[in-house]
């Protein structure tokens, strides 16, 4: 029986790295292969320095150069500083000599700005922490942003969400080159979801509408809508309690809350059903039902088109 192909993986490290992103590579590629055969050869180079300084507050002894690079069939990018600087020219060049080469380049949360800077994902669709989704578009804008998945893969080319989702997609790395056999069998070694469903919609806090400070009646009216928003509420009805006309209460609303009434009242709805599916076990029909939809159909619709799970999905990640 052939031996399987052991894949070189350079995985790069800067000062002022968070821990956690650094050991996401090592756990995958290295960690949970001990006492079994590595399919994997793990090693850490710096941009700079062999001795750098983590954001965990403890020191690094690095003991690889950039040069490791050039014989690697795996480099990955673990982050970059949240202060977003340009990348060394070296790195770049590393880059790109490596992906004529056919070497599979990832970029893990904010280490797909790496790869952005690069060009090579010009004309391509990457995806990187939520919470810096504007600084990434307004940087590239000849990449197409997309900050829903938890990670994307474009064959040599992989960018992925922040923070856990590099785990989701260090295991993809694993079952795209060994097979879903063996990142099975190191998701249960690591006490982990062989894959989660879903994107980062479900983890983007959903906005909530300041309220105005002078209590009038029409925000006394919306604070009643508000407590019983399972119910169902017309424009038309709402502007009359307002002493409005349907205009001018449209008008007010969108310059108090920033949003439509319906837009409001959909999130609110959406809100209400997140927090009884986490701390319910309520049928989803009934969850619809309390929550103010119509029908079980046109809130599961809504749901999954809100956060990209069914609220099943939803209930099974974030039940208490």
């Amino acid at each position: 029986m052939d031996t399987p192909k052991t894949y070189k993986v350079a995985l790069v490290a800067f000062e002022g790295i968070s821990a956690f992103h650094l050991s996401v590579p090592c756990l995958v590629f290295q960690d949970v292969f001990i006492d079994r055969h590595a399919l994997f050869e793990l090693e850490i180079c710096s941009l700079s320095q062999y001795d750098i300084s983590s954001a965990s507050g403890f020191d690094i002894v690095v003991q690889h150069d950039i040069q490791i690079i050039d014989n690697s069939d795996i480099i990955i990018i673990p982050s970059w500083p949240n202060a977003l600087p340009d990348v060394p020219t070296n790195l770049i060049e590393k880059l790109l000599a490596a992906h004529q080469r056919g070497v599979i380049i990832v970029g893990l949360c904010l280490g797909a700005f790496v790869l952005a800077h690069t060009g090579l994902l010009n004309g391509k669709t990457a995806t990187t922490h939520w919470a810096f989704s504007k600084q990434f578009e307004q940087r590239f804008p000849n990449v197409i942003f997309d900050n829903q998945p938890l990670f994307i893969d474009h064959g040599l080319l992989i960018t992925s969400a922040g923070t856990a989702a590099a785990l989701d997609c260090c295991l993809h790395i694993v079952r795209k080159l060994c097979g879903s056999e063996v990142a099975s069998e190191l998701a249960r070694v690591m006490v982990t979801a062989p894959f989660r469903a879903g994107g980062q919609q479900q983890y983007i806090p959903t906005p909530i509408s300041p309220r105005p400070e002078n209590p009038t009646s029409f925000t006394q009216v919306i604070e009643q809508v508000e407590s019983q928003i399972n119910q169902q509420h017309n424009i038309d009805t709402l502007a009359e309690r307002c002493a409005m006309s349907r205009r001018t209460f449209t008008r007010q609303f969108k310059a108090n809350y920033g949003c439509t009434f319906g837009q409001w009242l959909m999130n609110q709805r959406l809100q209400l059903s997140q927090r009884l599916l986490e701390s319910s076990q309520y049928p989803i029909s009934q969850v619809a039902e309390l929550s103010g939809f119509g029908s079980e159909s046109v809130y599961r619709k809504h749901f999954k088109a809100a956060f990209q799970l069914s609220p099943s999905q939803w209930r099974a990640n974030f039940s208490g």
